[in-house]
């Protein structure tokens, strides 16, 4: 995935200007006679008043946004119709500071607009709003009409239908069927006040203050609190995303595991970053789970401790690489190779021209010895500038650290950031034509996106051979509350053609030599079930041990409310056929909010 950190400032930076472009097309306004607001909302996602004005549409003020770029009110009808698919509540985008407080029974006279958050390409569904409003405050200190609930008994347990063939898989178009359907069911309250209670958080808080709970405790749980995404139709019906009408300085710092103890309610909006979202004007009280950061265990002296971990955009700048160290030594014990993903160019991202990484890399070895870890050696090859992807001028790459005391590396001259490695048969064993080497660097699969970084080591007399992937980001693909039904994964193209490669190249170690122990790790940027990781695995070459894990423990990442799998650790025949070997998804980052990383090392420990 792209950093949440950097997608999040430059989906902010045309907030702005979506909110101006991105409504659906519309034919000229029309003028409609005084309706309600379940008029308005209708009984699909698109109103049937959508382009046209309205006038006197009554309702009470339910909460009040006054920041951002979507400024404006919600206002609900405290006069129900008797149709579950027809919203009460609404959004009235003012642009400025609103005029009207929550208890104001108003009425609002202005056009009807679909905007979709994060442009239409997105592929988002769109929020019914009224716009270019003239709001009239009839009376204030009224009574706000009651939250609807929203749990484990309401919320069904199927996700979504399946979208109009006739509309390329958009669902904006059919009716509404809150009672079947999650992403209806959370539709058919768009703008409305709801509630939830004692709600476990399942993603922790970010840095933008919102986190994610779920309404449904034993859907898809994982050990540690979390709520576990194991396929593409385990979508997790109970997730929704929880923001505050308060002061960010008031949000609650939680992490997985922690609870929201008693109310939370406010109304219900739907952003890019997640869909359906509970904007609070009450928060319920945080109360701790008490998670703790894993710690793996250390290996043997004859086991070969193999790791991968990506730390998000590391560059000498930054004041992580203590805590890098200290999970590094504490956390992982120290293990004898270390595949470091998203190590950044000695001026981090300053687009000058540097492509080495020196600086970057010794500054973490220096810390890690100061933590009282081993004196790590190192390899890499610096990329070709701008060509890799990742955060421009960044120049993002995967590097070997590697404990010399421990395990030995073969150096063979001729690997450069545009040569492609081969393999060579000598003395009946496969070997490497240049360690360290790229994987076929010249592919068009590697297009803007790293290229994977293979190596020989020798632990205990015993060559190893390991390739140090970060395949093609998820940017791109729709999100789960698309309005496009089952979403379109578009970026898997470019992963599947990197994992024919990396699987390809495997396949000519074990063509040369059969019992090879072969490595291939790193950021897969897919899940273990994908179509990707299938790929990967081609017929037995490969095998992603995370799948030796109990179901409940294969993660790595967490987002939005789901825990999943990117981080992979896969290993050839021989390594998995002896049965002797232990994996480890060490949880220090992805479920906290104080995370270095938002990825979660992963551990393989085996006896070569």
């Amino acid at each position: 995935m792209p950093s949440k950190k950097s997608a999040r400032l430059a989906a902010l930076t045309v907030a702005a200007a979506c909110s101006a472009a991105s409504t659906v097309a519309l034919g000229a306004p029309a003028q409609a006679d005084t309706v309600a607001i379940h008029d308005i909302q209708g009984t699909t996602r698109i109103s049937p008043y959508a382009g046209q004005a309205v006038t006197g549409v009554a309702g009470i003020v339910t909460g009040v946004r006054a920041y951002g770029s979507s400024k404006g009110i919600w206002i609900q009808d405290p006069n129900p119709d008797a149709d579950p698919a027809t919203s009460e509540g609404v959004f009235v985008f003012t642009g400025s500071a609103p005029k009207a407080a929550v208890g104001d029974s108003v009425t609002v006279s202005g056009t009807v607009s679909e905007y979709v958050p994060g442009g239409a390409a997105s592929g988002n569904q769109s929020v019914t709003e009224i716009t270019k409003p003239t709001v009239t405050v009839l009376s204030s200190g009224n009574a706000v009409p009651a939250a609807t609930v929203v749990d484990a008994r309401s919320v069904p347990a199927a996700y979504a239908p399946a979208g109009d063939a006739a509309a390329a898989n958009s669902v904006n178009g059919l009716p509404l069927r809150p009672g079947t359907y999650a992403l209806d069911h959370y539709e058919s309250l768009e703008g409305m006040i709801v509630r939830v209670a004692d709600a476990r958080v399942v993603t922790a808080t970010d840095p933008y203050s919102e986190l994610w709970v779920t309404v449904k405790p034993r859907e898809n749980a994982t050990r540690r609190g979390g709520t576990l995404y194991g396929s593409y139709a385990s979508q997790n019906t109970g997730r929704l995303q929880i923001q505050s009408l308060g002061a960010t300085a008031d949000f609650p710092l939680a992490n997985v595991g922690d609870t929201l103890a008693g109310v939370t309610e406010g109304p219900l909006d739907y952003n890019q970053f997640g869909g359906y979202t509970l904007v609070a004007g009450r928060l319920g009280t945080l109360k701790s789970g008490d998670l703790q950061r894993e710690t793996t265990q250390k290996q043997r002296r004859g086991e070969l401790a193999v790791a991968t971990y990506n730390v998000e955009n590391l560059d000498p700048s930054d004041a992580t690489f203590e805590a890098h160290a200290a999970a590094i030594v504490n956390n992982l014990k120290s293990p004898d190779i270390v595949s470091l993903e998203e190590i950044q160019d000695d001026t981090g991202a300053k687009d000058d021209g540097t492509v080495t990484a020196g600086a970057t890399v010794r500054k973490l070895i220096d810390a890690i010895v100061a933590a009282g870890g081993p004196t790590y050696d190192w390899r890499s090859i610096d990329p070709v500038n701008d060509q890799d992807g990742g955060e421009p001028g960044g120049n993002i790459r995967q590097v070997f650290l590697f404990n010399p005391e421990r395990v030995s590396f073969t150096d063979r001259a001729g690997g450069d950031s545009t040569t492609a490695v081969g393999v060579a048969k000598v003395h009946g064993k496969a070997q490497l034509t240049a360690s360290p080497g790229r994987v076929a660097p010249g592919d068009d699969a590697w297009k803007s996106s790293r290229k994977p970084l293979a190596g020989e080591f020798v632990f205990r007399g015993r060559t190893v051979f390991v390739i140090a992937n970060h395949l093609n980001s998820k940017g791109g693909d729709q999100g789960l509350t698309s309005q496009y039904q089952p979403v379109a994964r578009s970026s898997e193209t470019q992963r599947h053609a990197q994992a024919t490669l990396v699987n390809a190249f495997v396949n000519s170690i074990l063509d040369v030599q059969k019992n090879a122990d072969v490595i291939a790790l790193g950021d897969m940027n897919d899940f273990e079930f994908s179509g990707t990781a299938k790929i990967l695995e081609g017929d037995g070459e490969l095998w992603s041990a995370i799948k030796s894990l109990p179901k409940s423990e294969r993660y790595t990442y967490d987002y939005q409310g789901n825990q999943q799998v990117l981080d992979q650790i896969l290993v050839s025949p021989s390594i998995r056929r002896s049965c002797d070997f232990a994996y480890d998804s060490v949880h220090i980052n992805s479920e906290f909010h104080d995370q270095i990383s938002d990825h979660d090392p992963q551990v393989l420990r085996f006896e070569p």
